[in-house]
């Protein structure tokens, strides 16, 4: 083969191996240019910053429970938080209530009250299966405040 032919082969070659190896994610139903990530327990996520962190929402609608973790940009990871509980204002059948989380501690993960990535709340009016609007309350995460965090919750399938 002569140079003219094997540069552009060889030029080929490095942009088809190079896009091999980059991680692509299905677009988001809002159909932006982001990815989407995968719920850990199954819940609704939330994303929080641009690309910072996720809430996951999971709502036991049996046992009227409400669970909230904090996780990494990817959703793979938790994040702990040092807050004792996480605030949020619950509209179900129009009506907004406010609903206080309270830290959970895990001994298998080593996870404290003040040192959790995952935060719960019980009330017998969080029972059914009703989609629910959560709002969360403004949030510190690793030094940084975020606002303006919300999503719609169904009943999970337990």
């Amino acid at each position: 083969m002569n140079h003219f032919i094997r540069l552009p082969i060889l030029c080929l070659l490095t942009v088809l191996l190079a896009a091999c190896g980059r991680q692509e994610h299905a677009a988001p139903k809002g159909g932006g240019g982001g990815h989407v990530h995968t719920a850990p327990h199954g819940g609704t996520l939330i994303e929080v910053g641009e690309h910072a962190y996720n809430l996951e929402l999971l709502r036991d609608g049996a046992a009227g429970k409400l669970t909230i973790w904090v996780l990494d940009g990817h959703a793979e990871n938790f994040v702990r938080l040092k807050a004792p509980a996480l605030e949020v204002n619950v509209t179900t059948g129009g009506e907004k209530k406010p609903l206080s989380l309270k830290a959970v501690a895990n001994p298998a993960t080593g996870e404290t009250v003040g040192d959790t990535s995952q935060f719960e709340a019980q009330a017998d009016w969080l029972k059914g299966s009703a989609p629910i609007e959560v709002a969360v309350a403004p949030v510190d995460i690793k030094g940084r405040r975020f606002e303006g965090l919300s999503g719609k919750v169904g009943a999970s399938a337990k």
